[in-house]
């Protein structure tokens, strides 16, 4: 859930200020993940030169001397001052460690505060530097200075960590550290990480001493290998060290990582080339190139410097030392043997990750939906038949991800979708037209609720995964253990390289373009048209679906056109709408069928952002208990557009009046029906354009979005970071 940034850079001159400004830039594009805190650690000094760390191989910085012949430590002597909840700035050794609590603005000012406070030289340039930041979403102890990140080992800070995760046996581990000595200043699991580092290099330094085989060497892959066996838990982490200047050590389990790459510089350096082997680390080859990289949880942080990324895999150790990087992975027979990675290269431009000119990425995304759909579709769906050859032979829909799996998902048991939140409704939406088309059983699963009833899974059902990220933590725990059961997985996500993308045997890439609102509105209706394309491609070969399937991809092709014509005029009628319903303490959403989905995730959109109790019903159950709760001043909003549902959903609509409703009519454009009961009463009417019922769904929720958009800035909450929220959900319990 948080979000960690790192920069390195080696022969390539940056001035600290241009250093700052990175970290801030990369962090912001990261506070999505977390904003309840922020900090960051830079050095003050260049890294020790590269010759003295080679000749020394001792794995300990401090004993290298620098250009002038005192230690780092030495040259940056400087006063702690006393923390307080306003922030607070740790010194005393070369690391500067800055932490705020609230947004980065507030880590931007306090560092800022820091640099004129003490006449540091923002123009002072670095050629050799390693600095790690951390935008945090709290789940062990409150938002504040002592619990943000970085965490330190002890007051020199020999060890300085960030982490995005969760340590779940960091209460074991913390109760060994301290009976040996170690003390805690925070609430966090993070900060036994730093110091069971240095409990652990403490441990190996003293073993060779002991030994009597020469200077002590301790490479800090193998050191950071050593202390994962002992983590428990999802973690990305980076890590930096008074013991190892100028080095960046980043791994990762279970939660996402990526780095960034640009090799050789101005000068003509050469390129940085990658480390064979953990005993090649200091060879010379490594420091005659140039190298910047960039480690982040996210590739929004990454694009604006480079498109040449590396998507870390769990186990992974990535070691960067002068002009060279190495990964190596724990889980291989010889960990100091570099694994290969393979560098990819970013399909995604610097602008998909800005606000282009609209006040909120909420906002942005909402109108960007007509094109994510597009792009969701290309070169994947012909919407226009060919008038030449049998209709029948023309393959409308092409799925890349799906052409080996086909057969074995049309044979299955059943099909299960697998899902949280916003792709949970996503699923929902479409499951009626995955059974009316493929006429396989479907169900669909909480991805922790399946976990936490250990339900069974056969090898011959197809278990579908559905997630935005592609990191969300229950359905990737929910994928693991329908692995293991020796189902097929399908992954449906909209990023690439991504942990669910990776773990399954196919899967649909969405296409949809960067999210970055935490509440998901173009990726849910991405998705809905995802799991439509899956259903009509594994129909394929159904004579009796032919027509079925020709209305769908005919509306398919129009959709997009459908949805830019009406959303101008909606989001205006919408604004008004809000100013309406702005200081209402619930609301409900009535529906059924596929728009039963509509009403959850338009209430999911109320509560995550307009911070409103809302609750979307399934009209069949009103009488069960709902019903109670009418009355002439709950806001109710029912979805009846023309459907297999529509005359019970009129009826619903009877029924609601007939006890003096305040009712909103989400209807087709143009319904008489509608209109007269607008008429007749007080309530309000949201036209949509009419489609085919599959896709319905798709066009219903546009208008709800704008609407708790809307209601959501009258109200004077931040729409793009919602309380206690944050976009990417990567732990769990």
């Amino acid at each position: 859930m948080c979000g960690i940034f790192g920069y390195y850079n080696y022969r390539v001159p940056r001035e600290l200020r241009e250093i700052l400004h990175i970290l801030f830039t990369g962090l912001k594009r990261l506070e999505y993940r977390g904003y309840d805190s922020a900090g960051l650690c830079v050095d003050a000094i260049d890294a020790n030169p590269p010759t003295s760390r080679r000749s020394s191989l001792s794995g300990d910085g401090l004993a290298n001397a620098n250009s002038n012949g005192s230690s780092a430590f030495e040259e940056q002597a400087l006063q702690q001052p006393n923390g307080n909840s306003n922030g607070t700035v740790d010194e005393g050794s070369s690391p500067i460690i800055v932490k705020a609590p609230g947004k980065i603005e507030n880590l931007e000012k306090l560092t800022k505060d820091y640099m004129q406070q003490h006449a540091m030289d923002l123009d002072k340039v670095y050629k050799h530097h390693v600095a790690i930041s951390h935008t945090r979403w709290a789940t062990h102890g409150q938002p504040s200075a002592t619990n943000s990140h970085p965490h330190v080992s002890d007051p020199s800070a020999d060890f300085v960590v960030v982490h995005n995760g969760i340590i779940t046996n960091y209460k074991a581990l913390k109760d060994i550290l301290i009976k040996n000595g170690e003390t805690f200043v925070s609430e966090t699991d993070t900060e036994v990480i730093p110091k069971l580092l240095k409990f652990a290099y403490d441990g190996m330094t003293a073993e060779q001493e002991a030994a009597a085989i020469g200077t002590p060497n301790v490479p800090f892959p193998k050191l950071v290998m050593e202390v994962m066996k002992k983590l428990e838990g999802a973690y990305a982490l980076l890590i930096k060290s008074r013991h190892y200047p100028g080095e960046m050590l980043a791994c990762k389990r279970g939660s996402p990582m990526i780095v960034g790459i640009k090799e050789g510089s101005k000068e003509g350096l050469s390129r940085a080339t990658s480390i064979s082997r953990l005993t090649d680390q200091y060879n010379e080859t490594h420091w005659t190139g140039a190298l910047e990289a960039w480690v982040a949880s996210d590739a929004s942080a990454v694009i604006e410097h480079t498109k040449r990324v590396i998507v870390l895999e769990d186990n992974d150790v990535l070691h960067i030392v002068g002009g060279g990087y190495g990964i190596y992975n724990t889980r291989q027979a010889d960990v100091e043997e570099a694994v290969s990675r393979k560098l990819q290269v970013l399909q995604v431009e610097v602008d998909q990750v800005m606000k282009g000119g609209y006040e909120h990425y909420m906002q942005k995304e909402i109108h960007e939906q007509p094109e994510a759909l597009l792009q969701t579709m290309r070169g994947r769906v012909a919407v226009e038949k060919t008038s030449e050859g049998n209709p029948y032979h023309q393959q409308r829909v092409k799925l890349g991800g799906l052409v080996e799996t086909r057969d074995i998902i049309r044979r299955s048991r059943r099909i299960m979708f697998v899902a949280c939140g916003t792709s949970y409704h996503a699923a929902l939406a479409a499951r009626q037209t995955v059974e009316e088309l493929v006429e396989v059983p479907v169900v669909l699963e909480l991805a922790s609720d399946l976990l936490d009833r250990c339900c069974p899974i056969f090898r011959d059902d197809t278990c579908v995964y559905i997630s935005q990220s592609g990191e969300t933590a229950d359905t990737l725990r929910a994928l693991e253990y329908a692995k293991a059961r020796g189902a097929l997985c399908v992954g449906i996500t909209n990023t690439v390289g991504s942990a669910i993308s990776r773990a399954t045997h196919c899967g649909i890439h969405q296409n949809a373009g960067y999210e970055i609102g935490v509440a998901s509105t173009k990726a849910y209706t991405s998705q809905i048209i995802c799991i439509t394309m899956m259903a009509l491609a594994l129909a394929e070969d159904s004579i009796s679906k032919r027509e079925r399937r020709d209305q769908i991809i005919d509306e398919l092709g129009q959709l997009p056109e459908k949805m830019k014509a009406f959303m101008k005029d909606q989001d205006q009628a919408m604004a008004q709408l809000a100013a309406q319903l702005k200081d209402s303490n619930s609301l409900m959403f009535f529906a059924r069928g596929n728009n039963y989905a509509t009403a959850l995730e338009a209430a999911l959109k109320c509560k995550e952002v307009a911070l409103i109790h809302s609750e979307g019903i399934l009209a069949g159950e009103m009488k069960h208990g709902a019903l109670a709760l009418v009355d002439e001043h709950l806001p109710i909003v029912v979805i009846a557009t023309k459907d297999r549902m529509y005359r019970k959903m009129e009826s619903v609509i009877q029924q609601l009046l007939a006890r003096s409703a305040r009712l909103i009519i989400l209807c087709t454009h143009g319904d008489a029906n509608m209109k007269q009961y607008a008429a007749r009463s007080d309530c309000k009417l949201i036209e949509v354009p009419g489609t085919v019922e599959a896709l319905q769904p798709v066009l219903n929720i546009v208008p709800l979005q704008l609407l708790a958009y809307h209601i959501t800035v009258l109200r004077g909450h931040n729409v793009d970071q919602p309380r206690n929220l944050a976009k990417s959900v990567t732990v769990t319990d």
